[in-house]
């Protein structure tokens, strides 16, 4: 039983104040989890060696670790910044699981990405591919930095025999998200230049690349089940997807935006901006057979609660 299970973990969830580390901490709770300790960066730098071993001195009673904490953001920022991205995503995950595993944590729940996956990845995306290819350029830094948690889980499941998997989450949508444009997803960038475009009466919108790659996005209460799910339920090496299974183009993508948003303005491709990985769509059979998780939100209704968040939240996810 689920409650059973939750019931005696005291569970270390790094990132558990961001976007999506509120939704799985808001999951845990539901599931009756004996303990959340939330790491928060102005309390414990995961950069830093000192305060990783700190962490876990601190709390001598934790069961389990759900690494979210993450250096993430669009195409821009990891062009600006691929050596950031690459080194800090590295050093956060390698010191969690190291120090985890010192600390007899009994499980550790490491968390990907999709920047993985090679850019020309067979579709849909299986586990089995994630190493026939170099990643996409524009994200590959941040994607391989993240890549060798799993690379590291593996060596300590042989060497230790230490539980630790390694989930492969999609692109994640819904409140809460990023709405600094500089540092922003597709979809909460979509949506903020809408929206101020709507309410400032500016003639047109401005978007990156030709609109043609595909996307498949997740909503951000989805990805937080399959998460605390995997957490219970799944105990192997290899890795796992967690997607929606629905693919959609970047074009398809803003005209649904629109629609749901009321912007009637017109649309500007800017084609010196990349495009990004051609397509993406993962398969998500592994995650369903293992440990029963179905993405269930609706694409329109996981939108629709997203401008609505946006709109009654604008000063704060602006900034």
């Amino acid at each position: 039983m689920s409650a059973d299970f939750w019931a005696d973990q005291v569970v270390i969830v790094t990132g558990g104040a961001g976007f999506l580390g509120r939704h799985v901490v808001a999951e845990l709770h539901a599931r009756g989890v004996a303990q959340v300790i939330i790491v928060r960066s102005a309390e414990y730098d995961l950069r830093q060696q000192a305060a990783v071993a700190q962490l876990f001195a601190d709390h001598p009673a934790a069961s389990m670790v759900i690494h979210l904490a993450a250096n993430v953001g669009g195409i821009g920022i990891n062009r600006e910044h691929p050596g950031l991205f690459f080194y800090e995503n590295l050093m956060m995950g390698t010191l969690m699981l190291e120090y985890a595993r010192r600390a007899g944590v009994g499980k550790f729940v490491g968390i990907g990405t999709i920047c993985s996956y090679p850019k020309f990845a067979p579709i849909p995306f299986r586990e089995s591919d994630l190493w026939n290819g170099y990643p996409e350029e524009t994200n590959a830094p941040y994607g391989l930095a993240k890549k060798m948690l799993l690379v590291q889980s593996q060596a300590y499941r042989q060497e230790y025999g230490y539980n630790a998997i390694h989930l492969l989450p999609v692109n994640l949508y819904g409140p809460r998200d990023k709405f600094d444009l500089r540092a922003s997803h597709v979809i909460p960038a979509v949506i903020r230049k809408m929206v101020e475009a709507q309410a400032s009466g500016a003639f047109g919108v401005t978007l990156f690349g030709d609109g043609s790659p595909t996307r498949e996005f997740l909503f951000v209460r989805d990805a937080a089940e399959g998460i605390v799910l995997a957490a219970q339920r799944y105990n192997g090496t290899e890795p796992v997807n967690l997607g929606s299974a629905c693919e959609i183009s970047i074009r398809d993508l803003v005209t649904t935006i629109a629609e749901e948003v009321g912007y009637c303005g017109e649309l500007h491709w800017d084609t010196s901006k990349p495009n990004g990985q051609p397509r993406r769509k993962l398969d998500v059979v592994r995650a369903e057979r293992e440990f029963g998780f179905v993405a269930r939100t609706d694409f329109r209704a996981g939108l629709r609660e997203t401008i609505a968040w946006y709109r009654a939240n604008r000063s704060l996810a602006d900034s």
